[in-house]
């Protein structure tokens, strides 16, 4: 009997916008680092996050017993952010995001509220909106993370692959 071949998952967009967020999914990706930075030209903040997305979750298949996931390394960008708040601790691993939820404005500010959530952390921001920039095609692995390796290390690049 041989293996079951899980072809990459396509068409994968590799930038997403907030206008995809109803079709996206964060549950269970890494955080490998987080920035808040001014942006070159203009007075503005960005909330910057380096993640592993995992784009598909792939059930085993017969003998094999455990998932698999087609990973990418990204770059998640809140444009215009402002009102940046929240705690981290105890933390005792890395950080994994639960979900991202986007919450109506409840004020006259046209900028939704955001909040990350994980184990033992969570911060809430405003931002016009975001960009997720796939920066390597996703690879399949038996884990839920990318090695440092795989990923190409930590970065905030803002440039999808292909």
């Amino acid at each position: 009997m041989t293996a079951a071949v899980h072809p990459p998952p396509t068409p994968t967009k590799a930038t997403w916008t907030d206008a995809d967020y109803p079709i996206m999914a964060w549950h269970d990706c890494r955080i490998h680092g987080i920035s808040l930075a001014g942006h070159d030209e203009l007075l503005s903040v960005r909330l910057m996050i380096d993640l592993d997305y995992i784009v598909r979750w792939v059930d085993p298949v017969a003998p094999e017993q455990h998932l698999t996931f087609w990973i990418a390394p990204a770059t998640l960008v809140f444009e215009n952010a402002w009102g940046v708040c929240g705690e981290f601790g105890p933390v005792f691993e890395q950080l994994e995001i639960a979900d991202i939820h986007r919450l109506d404005p409840t004020d006259d500010h046209p900028s939704p509220s955001w909040h990350v959530e994980g184990e033992n952390f969570g911060f809430h921001l405003r931002a016009t909106g975001f960009r997720q920039y796939l920066r390597r095609a996703p690879q399949l692995v038996h884990r839920k993370v990318l090695t440092s390796a795989e990923r190409g290390g930590v970065s905030f690049a803002e440039e999808s692959f292909g």
